[in-house]
């Protein structure tokens, strides 16, 4: 449940980026209520899922996902360029996601493949 959560957090990332671009430096009280939201909701998802997953691993995921979104969003919203050298360190950055996302599968099944069972007997009635 905690990716579901970190990729709610990531589009709330996405449309909070966008948004500010949209307020005028929150001049604007629709686009500035929108982001603010957006900023709120972003941030309450992306607590949830760190309750699992590692700070680290999380917070990478999201600013990487929200970047990514906000460079191919903004290119067909705001017409903002779009290059070669850009298009290579965004793949690069979605590998970088991928990969974390591996890892930490892998981390999370080998601790839970480690773990000590710990079963507790009863006490005998007297």
């Amino acid at each position: 449940m905690a990716w579901i959560y970190l990729l709610i957090a990531s589009v709330f990332e996405v449309i909070f980026a966008l948004g500010t671009n949209a307020t005028d430096g929150f001049t604007k009280l629709v686009p500035s209520l929108i982001t603010a939201v957006a900023a709120g909701f972003g941030i309450f998802f992306l607590s949830l899922a760190l309750k699992t997953l590692d700070v680290g691993v999380g917070y990478a995921i999201w600013t990487g996902i929200g970047s990514v979104g906000t460079v191919l969003l903004g290119t067909v919203i705001f017409d903002e360029s779009l290059n070669l050298g850009k298009v290579i360190c965004f793949v690069a950055i979605l590998g970088g996601i991928i990969g974390l996302k591996l890892v930490d599968r892998g981390s999370a099944e080998a601790e839970a493949t480690t773990a000590p069972a710990t079963a507790t007997v009863p006490e005998p009635v007297r």
